[in-house]
């Protein structure tokens, strides 16, 4: 059995990623300029409630940390100290060394003490008067408090004195006071839990100061038996008079990281109308009231404070209550989320994946007993095939996620490196809201790391020579993401100088990876950037130089099913585009037949079919053949002679060319004997048992029972017999 104090922490670093997340979002508006004191309010509150979670677990490094970060933007949040760019240069480095922290406390390894106390001296110089006495009161003690019974009117021992009058004396407290106040009237009554979380009514009570004015009473129930000593912290409530024109929104606002850890009641209370003419004064006044019961002075029972006066005057009304109750909540609400754990969606993943397969076998069962379109067998089938494919597709939704936690990560691997190799340097990001498969997130994060930091150090010019060619001294990076024909999009560039294509070339012929009478296009050249153990860098350094950066990149986006291309201009700079799956589950596929072998290929990399004769294949070389397509002519390939499957091109006149397109106005037409079906298939991976495969994804099942290859086309194109003629037919595009 699992221990639940393990799974507890657990779910609070989920929770603390996504309050980073929170952070960074907040951190990066301030660094556009958003001077709203709401974004500010979020960067806080989100340092806060790490802080306050992490001293219930006793993660002292990480509370350390986060309490100076926390009152460096308290400062910021009160008006104290104003943000400018230096000042949130560190605020960013700060968040970075909270994730730090947080992962480090989350997987048990040793924190840096001294780079988190170097960021701690830094933060302090912001902090005027850090000595004062009211500045100590937010030291938050984690010490178990003790309890005297003795002295139940004095302040608990471990408690700061609270001067307040005896608990005897609570029933003399004018009601009327309550009524000579504008504003709302808050009753806050923490549970025991809220105290085990971590959390502190301190900074509560002071943030409910930022809204107005205050006047505080507190009410203390003291336990009844020995047994209630150890539930000490909920038998505190406090009533608040917040003199305020805000709504109470405001106040359920500030609460929201206590919801079900307290009680809270707000209630509106009207500013007093100007006194009536004397002619409605001189009206006969309504009988009074039976005089009211003095107030219950049971320890722990605080005065009302929205309680008539005796004699209500016409214009007096009674407060308004909002919607109280510890379940109180603005009127905006996000949507309730579910946290699961990844191996049971991936278990469901599979099981969506069988159920694909046993509906290709029902249906291939169906089609061989020669059943009736129309009939209800065939009708019903229809039916399950839909459903098949809603679940199939409600499940690829719950798996994928938006790549907004890999681009804020790319934000961190810019500042580091733009700070290593001394350049100034922006990052640009659009669209993080774009949707991929959560593995495929994980398995991106060091191929982008190594796009990114080839871009700062090699991509991007020194800030002289970018002003001397007329461009700003800050270089900039884009960061791109997008759904593209079936498929995931990112696009990461610079506006730097460009690929030096004779300098790659140079270096290639160095290294001897192609002979120095090599004619290379320039896309063929870009492409040496892949070789294993090429670099162009003149030295190591920490960012590059040692050869394994951009090898590996492709080597891993392949193991995705995607691809990587290059476009690069002088002077203008340079464009990585990584195109790659929606799903790494199931995905639509034709299937054809080649030399009587059976072979599914992707249907978002099919442009076009088309049926061939004998005499549409025009022979330009030995072995090469290009085929006439509306005035213009496509290189062909035979997906037999390509596989291994026969040895010379056939061509009769039923046989199927299917066109694709490996890149922007580039077709190829693949030569198959015939086209069986277009269905769903279950991709299952061959990397682990076989190893990478040219020109083939993965495999499937199909509904009889055989295994299928999955074709990767592209992969296929670009490593064909026939790649001269695609190669001139770019030349000529």
């Amino acid at each position: 059995m699992s221990d639940p104090m393990q799974e507890i922490m657990a779910s609070f670093f989920v929770e603390c990623e996504e309050l980073h997340e929170s952070l960074v979002d907040a951190l990066q508006a301030l660094s556009d300029g958003d001077s709203d004191v709401e974004t500010i309010n979020v960067a806080f509150r989100a340092v806060h409630s790490i802080k306050g979670g992490a001293g219930a677990f006793g993660l002292d490094a990480l509370v350390d940390f986060a309490h100076q970060f926390e009152t460096v933007m308290d400062a910021c949040r009160s008006g104290t100290l104003a943000i400018d760019e230096p000042l949130n240069e560190l605020f960013l480095r700060c968040s970075d060394m909270l994730s730090d922290l947080i992962r480090c406390s989350r997987d048990g390894d040793d924190i840096d003490s001294g780079a988190s106390s170097g960021l701690i001296q830094e933060l302090s110089t912001f902090v005027p008067n850090t000595d004062d006495p009211v500045a100590a009161t937010d030291q938050i003690d984690f010490q178990p408090m003790t309890l005297d019974l003795g002295d139940l009117d004095g302040a608990p021992p471990g408690l700061p004195p609270l001067d307040l009058p005896p608990l005897d004396t609570l029933a003399e407290t004018p009601a009327e006071n309550a009524q000579s106040k504008a504003g709302l009237v808050v009753e806050f009554h923490p549970e025991a839990e809220l105290y085990e979380s971590g959390n502190e009514p301190l900074f509560l009570i002071k943030a409910l100061a930022d809204l107005g004015s205050c006047t505080t009473n507190v009410a203390f129930e003291p336990p009844n038996t020995l047994d209630d000593l150890a539930h000490i912290g909920g038998r505190l409530t406090w009533t608040i008079e917040v003199d305020t024109d805000a709504a109470p929104a405001s106040v359920h606002e500030i609460f929201e990281f206590t919801e079900g850890l307290c009680k809270l009641e707000v209630a509106e209370v009207d500013t007093p109308e100007v006194a009536p003419p004397d002619d409605v004064l001189a009206a006969p006044s309504p009988a009074p009231p039976p005089a009211p019961s003095p107030p219950d002075t049971t320890p722990g029972t605080s005065v009302a404070t929205d309680a008539p006066p005796p004699n209500p005057s016409p214009a007096t009304e009674p407060p308004k209550k909002s919607n109280a109750g510890a379940n109180s909540k603005p009127a905006t609400k996000a949507s309730p989320t579910v946290r699961v754990d990844l191996e049971r969606i991936e278990r469901l993943v599979n099981l969506v994946g069988e159920l694909v397969i046993n509906q290709a076998m029902l249906s291939q069962s169906i089609a061989e007993e020669n059943i009736p379109p129309n009939s209800p067998v065939s009708a019903g089938l229809d039916e399950f095939m839909q459903l098949t494919r809603n679940i199939q597709e409600s499940v690829m939704m719950i798996r994928a996620q938006p790549v907004k936690s890999l681009f804020q990560r790319m934000s961190r691997i810019v500042r580091e490196s733009s700070a290593a190799v001394g350049k100034s340097v922006k990052l640009v990001t659009d669209g993080e809201t774009t949707e991929i498969d959560k593995t495929a997130i994980e398995r991106l994060a060091d191929p982008l790391t190594h796009m990114i930091r080839n871009a700062v150090d090699h991509g991007l010019e020194e800030a002289d020579t970018r002003i001397a060619q007329g461009k700003p001294a800050q270089g900039e990076i884009h960061l791109r993401a997008a759904h593209k024909s079936g498929r995931v999009l990112i696009e990461v560039s610079d506006d730097g100088g460009g690929i030096n294509r004779d300098k790659v070339k140079a270096k290639a012929i160095e290294n001897g990876l192609i002979p120095e009478d090599a004619s290379l296009t320039d896309t063929e050249i870009d492409q040496l950037l892949f070789l294993p153990g090429f670099s162009t860098a003149n030295e190591v350094s920490n960012l590059s130089g040692r050869g394994v950066g951009m090898d590996v990149v492709k080597t891993q986006i392949t193991s995705l099913g995607g691809r990587v291309t290059i476009e690069s201009t002088p002077g203008k700079g340079t464009t990585f585009a990584i195109s790659l799956p929606l799903t790494l589950a199931v995905l639509d596929g034709m299937v054809v037949t080649v030399a009587n072998e059976t072979l599914v290929i992707p249907l978002n990399a099919i442009v076009e079919t088309l049926s061939l004769a004998a005499n549409d294949l025009k022979p330009v070389a030995a072995g090469q053949s290009v085929l006439c397509v509306r005035d213009n002519f496509v290189p062909v390939l035979d997906l037999g002679v390509e596989l291994g499957y026969r040895g010379e091109v056939h061509l009769d006149d039923d046989t199927i060319a299917l066109l694709i397109s490996p890149e922007e106005g580039i077709l190829v037409a693949l030569l198959v004997d015939t086209i069986e079906d277009q269905r769903q298939v279950v991709i299952k991976g061959m990397q682990e048992s076989y190893g990478r495969v040219p020109g083939v994804a993965a495999a499937t099942i199909l509904g009889d029972g055989q295994i299928a290859l999955i074709l990767d086309p592209i992969d296929l194109v670009q490593n064909a017999s026939g790649e001269d003629l695609i190669i001139k037919q770019k030349k000529a595009s």
